[in-house]
């Protein structure tokens, strides 16, 4: 007989379906799919049992040799190890704690420990190179190739040539790493203006100057003058005065003190150019003639709008001087192409008027007319600059007439004259003063 106790139990019993299937086998009613269940539920109870066997050898091995439980804590059921412990749990090792204590989630380290500052590895993936506060940023400018200096250097010699600023040429050097080719810089500078105007000479002496001792040294002047000298026969094709000119920047050079007194002396019997030592000789002349006979630092003549205004005016008051008497035109026309200041053509139309004012005899006037007609027809005096030359004497007229009392009528006279010659216009010539105050022309 069962209690009342029993029986309850039994009621409350949960229901199992492995009573249902021995239940089953007893009576002999399984199924294939049942029998197939009850095996697979077999071999999975009988894992758990091996996984449950084995962590309690674990378990087992984990004991000290007092008999306590290394990592577990002692009030917890079972022997359950703490989650929250920073001990090995492996059971391996000499049960200490991992990394002295100073490991986990979180933890910067034991206590009371003293970090050092570390300098930051260039090979760490998490380098930030712009964090860092000592960092100093240099700008890196690669050599100039050989072969690409000249590309690089025409372009600011040409500009050079147009502004005139040596300062602007020294940024624009220093901003280039020449390294062992600056020394050429030179010699293209000499060779460009060898086959440019007398004005871009002048202005390559003042550069070779002004370049002297700040970013090229006498020897490296010395070796650019040296390479050109070499390289004459070349020259030649395209300037056939070239030996010449390069004799005038060689003593040029020497009188400003940028080749050394001794660089003539370095080629005395040693040249076998025939270019060379025409270079060469031309340069010696110059430096052993006097100082009243030629000025080095005038070798190349005025040199455009570089010379003062007084300076050209005499140059062209000696011009017409010496076309009056030697009637060559063409001459006259190369010394005023030479000045190189079609800016400043008005000032010769305006002395050449004068002269005409103050000469005797009308020989003067009408070699003034063919000099002003032929300059008007080759357009080396434009209708701006004959304009203005004639509209400075027409305003200084009155003061003229002081000193020359017939000036208004030689001055009607003459430009009547370069109105025949279509040298003037004929609003130019209506504007004339003597024709303002008498009668009027048709």
């Amino acid at each position: 007989m069962f209690s009342f106790d029993d029986n309850l139990a039994e009621a409350n019993r949960p229901y199992s379906v492995d009573e249902d299937l021995n239940e089953a086998e007893v009576n002999g009613n399984w199924t294939p799919q049942e029998k197939a269940l009850h095996e697979a539920r077999l071999k999975a109870k009988a894992k758990r049992r091996l996984r449950k066997s084995s962590s309690r050898n674990s378990t087992s091995e984990s004991f000290s040799e007092s008999g306590d439980l290394v990592g577990g804590d002692p009030h917890s059921p079972k022997g359950k190890v703490n989650t929250n412990d920073r001990k090995s749990r492996t059971g391996k090792g000499r049960g200490l704690p991992k990394k002295g204590g100073a490991g986990g989630k979180g933890v910067w380290g034991a206590a009371g420990m003293v970090y050092e500052d570390e300098e930051p590895d260039v090979r760490d993936p998490n380098y930030d190179e712009a964090a860092q506060g000592d960092t100093v940023y240099a700008t890196v400018v690669p050599e100039v190739d050989e072969r690409e200096l000249e590309k690089m250097v025409n372009p600011i010699v040409q500009e050079y040539f147009e502004h005139g600023d040596t300062k602007e040429v020294q940024m624009l050097l220093k901003g280039l790493n020449l390294g062992p080719h600056k020394y050429e810089f030179s010699s293209l500078a000499v060779s460009l203006s060898l086959e440019g105007k007398a004005s871009h000479r002048e202005l390559t002496s003042r550069l070779l100057s002004d370049l002297t001792g700040k970013l090229l040294s006498q020897s490296d002047m010395a070796r650019a003058f040296d390479k050109i000298l070499k390289e004459l026969p070349d020259l030649i094709l395209d300037t056939p005065e070239a030996p010449q000119m390069l004799g005038q920047f060689i003593a040029r050079a020497i009188a400003d003190h940028i080749l050394p007194m001794s660089f003539l002396d370095c080629y005395k019997g040693k040249v076998d150019c025939e270019h060379a030592r025409v270079a060469l000789d031309r340069a010696a002349v110059l430096l052993t003639m006097k100082r009243e006979m030629v000025r080095l630092d005038n070798v190349w003549g005025v040199g455009g709008g570089l010379r003062p205004v007084k300076h050209l005016i005499k140059e062209m008051n000696l011009l017409l001087k010496e076309y009056l008497i030697s009637g060559d035109v063409t001459e006259a026309e190369r010394c005023l192409r030479d000045l190189e200041v079609p800016h400043f053509h008005h000032e010769l139309v305006y002395e050449t008027i004068v002269m005409v004012l103050e000469s005797k005899g009308d020989t003067a006037s009408h070699m003034m007319i063919k000099l002003l007609k032929s300059f008007w027809k080759t357009g080396l005096i434009t209708v701006d600059q004959m304009n203005r030359g004639f509209q400075r004497v027409y305003e200084e007229l009155p003061e003229i007439n002081l000193d020359v009392p017939h000036a208004h009528s030689i001055m009607e006279t003459f430009v009547d004259l370069c109105y025949q010659e279509s040298v003037i216009t004929k609003q130019l010539r209506d504007t004339c003063p003597s024709r303002l105050v008498g009668h009027k022309h048709c």
